[in-house]
């Protein structure tokens, strides 16, 4: 069985002939650990309590261990157990509710309450705060007793037991609980074949992603030779991430948008993803990777940290004109700006620091190309030279209209390439993590040198796997099985 499946306590909680899908008591799913050997079915958890040690909780509890996806999972049940443990998560959503509560110029008087079933806000015109708690706390029925003010405040969250829905409540559970579960999970050709789903976050708008849609294809090809469904999902999808076995990132990753909320969400659910939030963490933040490389004996270009009372004349003098300026948290070589003389220095920091507290500053490297080491587990999976753009210092030119230009590449064997270049890249890469990384360095005068590790390198059909072919795609699938298997 590979469908949904619905867990009550009671059978007149959620009837068998109010819903399509297999309804069990929760009693029988505990009792019965063999139910469902033959498949990874998808649970919907309606017991009536979900405390500490209750057959709510030990149903979600032994799914995990059984190897079922289920809603909600224990993590969430113990968040929403009392408010310092979620009240990381208010910020983000009371700034939603207010925006919500702006739009639909509504200033309530007194105290109020939400229901949100599977992401649905029963009152429409919080539909947006409905999803994004849904995507914070996978729960199938949420109340959000919410204080009056200037500034609507969150006062509480709390699971709503199901036979306790009242005044319309529980149909709108079962319209919610029906548009949640409609969408079919794999079609019947898809489902005899496939023994595993993987997911592809892309953005089709990206004008400069870390992998094309034409080479995402080819990577669909290869996987259903592996019995992987690959599916592209994009940052509206976050509420079905569940429902896939893993998840790998093909768009540009930051912290603080959505592709670092994807990232924590297939975490939370135990799942294989590429790249995990702790690689991105690590990797997006210039400053703390250079600490990093640093504090493990890694070669990097010297480097001086700026802050804004920093003596900028005392880091030329410790890495001499022209040097470099970065934004910590730049990528494809934006917010990377070659420096000339003191005072466009001063111009650029400036500049810069309106929208951050801290920039590196790194001594100048001119080299005819960069060296790009894929590394997969820390082990090498690709390497390729990239030259620079004509008459540029950097592989990317961009042009004033926000066209950009890029040098040529070389791809190579990884026997044929230089044993330092891969050495120097898989220890710069050893202390991110054990997933897949990018490491880029440059060969000079002095030795090899680290520039940065990049958690969301590129990987393009034609370009990175010309040597390696299709066995770069399928090592990184096998890195999906490996861990579904385990």
């Amino acid at each position: 069985m590979t469908g949904w499946v619905i867990l009550v306590d009671q059978p007149r909680d959620l009837p068998n002939a109010e819903t399509p899908h297999k309804v069990i008591t929760t009693t029988e799913y505990l009792a019965r650990p063999r139910l469902f050997e033959m498949g990874r079915p998808k649970l919907v958890n309606l017991a009536r309590s979900y405390a500490y040690q209750s057959k709510g909780y030990y149903a979600s509890l032994l799914a995990e261990a059984r190897g079922h996806r289920v809603v909600p999972t224990v993590e969430t049940m113990l968040e929403l157990r009392e408010q310092k443990l979620y009240e990381h998560a208010l910020p983000e959503l009371e700034d939603e509710l207010n925006r919500c509560a702006r739009r639909a110029d509504f200033q309530p008087d007194a105290e109020f309450k939400l229901l949100v079933c599977f992401g649905i806000a029963r009152d429409s015109r919080f539909e947006s705060f409905g999803r994004l708690l849904f995507d914070w706390f996978r729960c199938p029925a949420l109340e959000i007793t919410v204080d009056p003010g200037d500034w609507l405040s969150i006062d509480r969250i709390r699971p709503r037991n199901i036979n306790r829905l009242a005044n319309g409540e529980a149909e709108f559970f079962r319209e919610s609980l029906h548009n949640h579960t409609r969408r079919e999970w794999r079609d019947p050709k898809a489902r005899t074949v496939a023994k595993y789903d993987l997911a592809v976050l892309y953005d089709p708008n990206e004008k400069m992603p870390p992998s094309s849609a034409a080479s995402i294809k080819y990577f669909v090809r290869i996987a259903e030779k592996m019995s992987v469904d690959v599916e592209p999902v994009t940052k509206r999808q976050l509420a079905e991430l569940a429902e896939f076995d893993g998840l790998f990132i093909r768009e540009t990753t930051s912290i603080d948008n959505h592709t670092y909320r994807f990232a924590r969400r297939a975490w939370q659910e135990g799942m294989p993803v590429i790249d995990d939030p702790i690689s991105m963490i690590r990797c997006t933040n210039k400053v703390f990777l250079m600490e990093l490389l640093g504090q493990n004996q890694v070669p990097t270009p010297p480097t001086v940290i700026i802050a804004e009372d920093t003596d900028l004349a005392k880091a030329i003098d410790e890495l001499s004109l022209p040097l470099v300026v970065k934004i910590p948290d730049g990528s494809f070589s934006r917010g990377v700006h070659k420096i000339e003389s003191p005072i466009e220095f001063k111009r650029v920091c400036d500049e810069l620091f309106e929208e951050t507290d801290l920039l590196l500053a790194q001594k100048f490297l001119p080299t005819d190309f960069d060296w790009r080491v894929g590394v997969l587990a820390g082990e090498p999976l690709f390497v390729c030279q990239y030259r620079m753009a004509r008459g540029h210092w950097q592989v990317v030119k961009y042009r004033p209209d926000g066209s950009s230009r890029e040098g040529g590449f070389r791809a190579f064997d990884i026997d044929q390439a230089p044993r330092e270049v891969i050495d120097v890249a898989v220890r710069a890469a050893r202390p991110i993590g054990d997933g897949f990384y990018g490491v880029d360095l440059k060969q000079t005068d002095h030795g090899i040198i680290v520039m940065e590790v990049n958690d969301n390198p590129n990987l393009e059909h034609g370009i990175e796997d010309v040597v390696g072919k299709d066995e770069i795609w399928t090592r990184l699938l096998r890195w999906f099985v490996e861990r579904f298997e385990q």
